[in-house]
């Protein structure tokens, strides 16, 4: 069954006959909550073939933001049933469940919805090149309309606007859903930010989508020592999907490093680390 149909079935046939399940059910120990267009579908998957993971309904759940009308018992339908869990963990001497949304990052209602709700939850943030986020994103865009204007146009719209990134709201967060914020999303300190606010250094563990992809296996092994799993080799490593697109302008790609190369610093200095992106 495609995602959108298990979507479908979930949102409409579940949320009224399963619902009533919620109190049975767990909530998960973990969101990947980011980013935008850095394969987190891919590591979701990858996380769940952990024999000590459970995995949701499907991915990209996204209660705390379009689906928190539904209510906390159709969250809690999405996942195992408590005995599961237990039964897992009888077997394998843990047990664990969780969900991605990559949309949460940028959204401050969504982090204190969870906070309030999950406050012992442990994030993860996968983090792309800005640039080639920025790019892979406008792509999709192209796929869709093909009249769009070219990216140049709207970096060179955007680019004045957001040198000194932006102060993000309640108010005001809904920039992010727009078509004119593919430099905005790739600030990623500034949303970061926004769950450092929230929740101890302990429940954030950030790493890039090229580490992933470059070497899937070590990765993967810090990220089941952050979720507390016993080791595990990833049998299958999940490949994020690369479409195939006109390079991007040489000259556009300057540009943008220069544009990000402050936001990088920025986000180096506060996580305590450094990603290979071009400085």
């Amino acid at each position: 069954m495609s995602n959108i149909l298990k979507k479908i079935y979930w949102n409409f046939y579940k949320r009224n006959i399963f619902g009533i399940s919620g109190p049975l059910r767990v909530l998960p120990d973990f969101i990947i909550i980011g980013s935008m267009k850095c394969g987190t579908p891919s590591r979701y998957y990858d996380i769940c073939e952990h024999p000590c993971v459970s995995a949701a309904a499907y991915d990209e759940i996204g209660f705390f933001d379009s689906n928190f009308h539904l209510g906390l018992n159709w969250y809690r339908s999405m996942f195992p049933r408590k005995k599961q869990i237990e039964d897992i963990r009888r077997k394998e001497g843990a047990a664990i469940t969780g969900e991605d949304t990559p949309f949460y990052f940028w959204n401050p209602i969504a982090a204190k919805r969870i906070q309030k709700i999950l406050p012992n939850i442990k994030l993860i943030i996968i983090l792309r090149n800005p640039i080639d986020r920025a790019y892979s994103e406008y792509q999709d865009l192209v796929s869709r309309e093909s009249n769009s204007p070219s990216f140049e146009t709207f970096i060179e719209n955007e680019i004045n606007t957001r040198k000194k990134g932006i102060i993000i709201t309640e108010e005001n967060f809904e920039i992010f859903n727009q078509n004119d914020s593919y430099l905005l999303k790739g600030i990623y300190i500034d949303q970061l930010k926004i769950w450092a606010g929230l929740f101890p250094k302990e429940q954030i563990f950030t790493l890039s989508t090229e580490s992933l992809n470059s070497d899937p296996t070590a990765s993967m092994e810090s990220v089941f020592q952050y979720l507390n799993l016993p080791d595990y080799k990833i049998k299958k490593p999940q490949h994020q999907k690369q479409k195939k697109y006109t390079p991007m302008d040489s000259q556009t790609r300057k540009l943008l490093i220069e544009f990000f190369k402050p936001h990088n610093e920025r986000l180096f200095k506060f996580i305590g680390k450094e990603f290979d992106w071009e400085n």
